[in-house]
């Protein structure tokens, strides 16, 4: 590159070389997300693509369906769960890598109604009875469905609540039963309804920790991935400050 005299071609000429050298590197790994974390993950999947050259292939969904779609062989590279027993399971059963297993996040329940004012600042509105649904993902198949059960039993209101309650599939589907207004409210993950600490419209009542498990979402590489360079590079963006402040910024905790 001699020839090149003028110091900007010659910096433009290295800069395309660099970006072809870090295509021909990059790799692609599908990724099973779960579906609370649908926003971060887009915009992290976006900034790894630009940052490393490599790609995350989404696909978002309730986890339990997940670990059933991976124990009969789909082809997914990495699980990032609504919880930490699938992939403990996965781990155990051979599925997956238990030594790259780790907490990506840890998530917050809300109770949440397009309404503003509709929800209080301490959930009382659970004990009214002129409210017609509640939206609950399916607590055998999300993580979040079964924290919010397991509120409602804490508080005493199972048996009060259950004939109101409509169920979604995963938390994706829950959440669009409140923001259609199909029902009054419902217990969603706080990052659907939140961006930056707060909420994007209506109203919420953050549900207190001591009610629930704790919603510890872990990450593991599968079986097709492993020796993948791209589901590493994936698991170590995970844990870097950049994704990590996205992670945050739409109310997650570690």
């Amino acid at each position: 590159m001699a020839h090149l005299k003028n110091p900007i071609l010659r910096s433009l000429a290295l800069a395309g070389l660099a970006l072809i050298g870090l295509q021909a590197q990059a790799g692609e790994v599908s990724v099973a997300v779960a579906a609370n974390f649908t926003a971060p993950m887009q915009k992290i999947a976006a900034d790894f693509e630009k940052d490393t050259g490599h790609k995350a292939v989404l696909s978002f969904g309730a986890t339990g369906k997940f670990y059933a779609q991976i124990a009969n062989g789909a082809p997914f590279g990495i699980l990032l769960a609504a919880d930490d027993a699938t992939p403990a399971k996965i781990a155990k059963e051979g599925l997956g890598d238990g030594a790259t297993r780790f907490t990506y996040a840890i998530g917050q329940l809300v109770l949440w109604s397009k309404q503003a004012g509709y929800v209080d600042a301490e959930g009382k509105v659970l004990h009214k009875t002129d409210w017609q649904h509640i939206a609950v993902a399916n607590p055998k198949l999300a993580p979040y469905g079964l924290a919010a059960m397991q509120t409602l039993d804490k508080l005493g209101l199972t048996a009060q609540v259950q004939p109101r309650i409509v169920q979604g599939e995963n938390i994706g589907q829950t959440y669009q039963f409140a923001a259609s207004g199909n029902a009054e409210m419902a217990f969603v993950a706080l990052s659907q309804v939140t961006e930056n600490g707060k909420l994007r419209e209506g109203s919420g009542w953050v549900v207190p920790a001591n009610l629930h498990e704790t919603i510890r979402q872990d990450a593991i590489v599968l079986k097709p991935a492993q020796g993948n360079e791209a589901a590493t590079a994936l698991m170590q963006y995970l844990r870097g400050d950049k994704a990590r402040a996205v992670i945050q910024s739409y109310g997650y905790s570690f």
